[in-house]
Formats: structure tokens, sequence, C-alpha cells
């Protein structure tokens, strides 16, 4: 008998094409209703039903009801660090599916990877935060200097607040469309939500991709000036 963790039963659950667009279209971070997902994995709401149920017993989604809806999430960020890195080897190993038009670029700049930002924008703020001495990295562990913690303090982050959740601080997540590392954990999670507060950027209905207004634009090359070092 083998023993270990079976990675072919989760292998398995997220290999489905219709179970892989659900868990996808989880990645934005809103919880989701059968009938949306359905219609994201292209299924009847029946077949889509037989799905959750095996995403929900494989410790993937968690159920949340509200009245008389049901509402799907991912379980917690692991999921989603383990699907964008899925997306990041897809992607390195020239997996990719059908560009989506002028959608694309966007999702490319800034998008949400289930509670914090990725893309360009996400990997240019990690990479400041480092060169600055905000972060220290070691290999892919993450940690906030004091220096980072009074800088971050002062546009608004209140990171005792943060330290104080049983969430990881700081923690890298593999990019899938720059592969290199952004922000993640519960400091990666208040800076997104900081900029949308703030009226920096906003989310795009129906999308994974960020807005940035031009002011927010403006605002964050100034705050993280390091340009990301893209890949050929």
């Amino acid at each position: 008998m083998k023993e270990g963790p079976d990675i072919a039963q989760i292998g398995s659950l997220i290999g489905d094409p219709a179970r892989a667009n659900m868990l996808t279209a989880l990645m934005g971070g809103r919880a989701l209703t059968a009938t949306e997902l359905a219609g994201a994995a292209g299924v009847t709401l029946q077949t889509a039903s037989a799905h959750l149920s095996k995403l929900e017993a494989g410790g993937l989604l968690v159920q949340r009801k509200q009245g008389r809806h049901r509402y799907f999430t991912l379980a917690d960020d692991g999921v989603g660090k383990l699907l964008e890195g899925i997306m990041g080897f897809a992607a390195s190993r020239g997996h990719l599916r059908h560009r989506p038009g002028p959608k694309d670029p966007a999702l490319r700049k800034a998008r949400i990877c289930y509670d914090h930002l990725a893309g360009d924008y996400g990997v240019r703020m990690l990479d400041s935060l480092v060169a600055t001495g905000a972060i220290s990295a070691m290999g892919e562990g993450l940690n906030l200097t004091p220096h980072g913690e009074v800088h971050l303090g002062s546009i608004g982050i209140d990171v005792s607040g943060l330290r104080s959740n049983r969430r990881p601080l700081c923690r890298s997540c593999l990019d899938w469309s720059e592969r290199r590392a952004h922000l993640a954990g519960s400091l990666g999670k208040a800076l997104l939500a900081n900029f949308l507060d703030k009226g920096w950027a906003r989310r795009t209905e129906n999308s994974r991709s960020i807005f940035f207004t031009p002011e927010g634009d403006r605002r964050f090359l100034a705050l993280f000036p390091i340009e990301t070092i893209g890949l050929p």
C-alpha cells in the first residue's frame, strides 16, 4: 500500500475542464452561486451541482448559505496559491488558452488572485518592497522589516492588527503571467483593499482584472517605483 498524500485525487478534481473553469472563476475572490458557476463552466446546473459536490468534498471549495441562496468560494488562500502555481507552470510549458482579446492585457497588468494583487503590478509591488528594504527575501521566504512596518503604516496599513490573525503576514505566490513572485498573505490582501478603498483602483465586472484610474496609476507607480523585469 502506498503511503503519503494522495496528489492523484487533487489532480483529478482540478483536471476536469468544467471543474477547472469553476475554480478559475472563483480566483476572483467573489462568492458565486451554482448557476453562475455553471455558466462559467459551460454545463447545466445539474451537472454543475455534481461537480461542486466533488470539489467541496475534496476540500477545495466551501459553501455558504444566505437566505435561500447558496454561494461557493475557494476553501482558503492555500487553494488560491495552488491554482496560481498550476497556472504559472502551465504557462511556462506553453499550455495557454486562446487569448480573450482586449481583457488579456488588462489581466496581465493587474488582476486579483483570490484576495491580493497579481500581474505586472503585483510583481512590481513586491520587487519595490524588497528593493527598498521594506521586505526581506530569503528564497521564497518573505519577512516584513521594521522599516517596512513604518513605511506601510504611513499609507494606512495596520500591520500590528494583521499580525494578530493566524494567516501568514507575507507569503510569495507564483504569478502565472509574469512567472515571478507577487505578494500574498494578509499583507497582500490589506494592500489591495487599501488601493480599492482609496479609489486608486476598482474591480472589473465579470473579470479578474483590476482597473487603476489615472490618479491611481500615478500614485501606485510613485509608491512602488521598481519596474518589473519581465521574462522573454
